[in-house]
């Protein structure tokens, strides 16, 4: 379980480091140039140094506090007990992705599969008020992705995230979980089930943060930072005008990734972020999975590769051709396609049924809906 720090640190240097959770990339550099390794630094570690390193009053109280009190072989213990591990920058082991952002964190603890880190990755990010558009968008791209034997990556939040490792384990596939808090407790709470069963499907859940950390308005945005940086694009599903996973797209940007989003209905609260990040350039817009696929480099464009199950079919009556015509990924309820087609009843149920089970149209609880 534990990756050895290799390079300058000492491993109980290491976690010291960690537990104390206020080395930046900036603060760390700094460090290794006055003292060459951090184990030195440990030892001159004190309120003249950490006022030096930029930290607040009350910061330098904490640390100095808890340096005191820190009890590491026990910490360590604690770690390895709970199956988590820790991860330096200077360990060859940290992830290539990772080292390429601007603000690497210096510690990753992890609880699972680190290889995967190593392998393709896509975020998949989105608003806690998940509606059942957006659960639909996820149940329709995650098993094409996961089928391509990318490792999705989310936050484990409630609403989008969730829904994101619960259709991957479904799926079989991989699936890697970023904290904002410590990996000392999960949160929130009701998902401490699904993350033990991340672990057990093979999947990997990943923090910067000391095991007892939580969550705040400042850490979410440490944690989406880590989703953009260890995955080759994210993707937005549904997410509202102020939604954190906008923050996710924005930094997957910066890094030089890439951005996709999911349009939804103009009358959706939950779809203006979205579309305010696709009509700004910010994010692709994407409708079929393979678009993602194409653009992180996954597969090669076709044409038949961006074209639906409906896109291929060839009507076989004109009744089928009308049906198909109005269908759409928006739901549609029987009456409705009468309405809009002028068929009989009868007529837009036989032809919707020989659509269905040429599995070209699907029925969900909303209504008719093209495949």
């Amino acid at each position: 379980m534990w990756v050895s720090v290799r390079g300058f640190m000492d491993h109980l240097t290491a976690i010291t480091w960690f537990a104390l959770g206020i080395l930046t990339k900036r603060r760390y550099d700094m460090l290794r140039h006055r003292f060459g390794d951090l184990d030195q630094a440990l030892h001159a570690l004190d309120g003249t140094l950490l006022r030096e390193m930029g930290c607040k009053p009350e910061t330098i109280e904490r640390t100095l506090l808890m340096k005191a009190r820190l009890h590491v072989a026990m910490y360590a213990k604690r770690m390895e007990d709970s199956g988590i591990g820790l991860l330096s920058s200077e360990d060859e082991a940290y992830p290539k992705m990772l080292r390429e952002i601007g603000d690497p964190p210096v510690f990753l603890s992890y609880h699972g599969d680190l290889s995967l880190l190593e392998h393709p990755c896509l975020g998949i990010v989105g608003t806690r008020a998940m509606s059942s558009y957006g659960k639909r968008v996820v149940e329709t791209f995650v098993p094409t992705i996961v089928a391509h034997h990318v490792v999705t990556v989310s936050g484990l939040a409630l609403g989008v995230d969730s829904a994101v490792a619960q259709q991957t384990l479904a799926c079989g596939g991989q699936t890697i979980a970023v904290l904002g808090n410590g990996l000392g407790s999960i949160y929130p709470l009701t998902n401490t089930q699904l993350a033990e069963q991340i672990v057990a499907g093979g999947g990997l859940l990943l923090s910067e943060f000391p095991l007892d950390i939580v969550p705040t308005k400042y850490t979410f945005p440490s944690r989406n930072r880590l989703i953009a940086g260890v995955s080759r694009g994210v993707l937005v599903v549904e997410a509202g005008e102020k939604s954190g996973a906008l923050i996710t797209a924005d930094l997957a940007i910066d890094y030089g990734r890439e951005a996709f989003a999911i349009p939804g209905s103009i009358f959706s609260e939950g779809s203006m972020g979205c579309h305010r990040v696709i009509t700004r350039g910010e994010a692709k817009l994407v409708t079929f999975p393979e678009e993602v696929l194409c653009e992180i480099g996954i597969i090669q464009r076709k044409s038949k590769a961006d074209a639906s199950v409906a896109d291929a079919y060839a009507p076989q009556s004109a009744e089928e051709t009308k049906v198909l015509r109005i269908l759409s990924g928006l739901p549609l309820s029987s009456s409705d396609i009468v309405e809009a087609t002028g068929m009989e009843a009868g007529a837009v149920s036989a032809a919707l049924t020989t659509l269905e089970l040429a599995g070209v149209a699907g029925n969900t609880m909303e209504g008719w809906i093209r495949r």
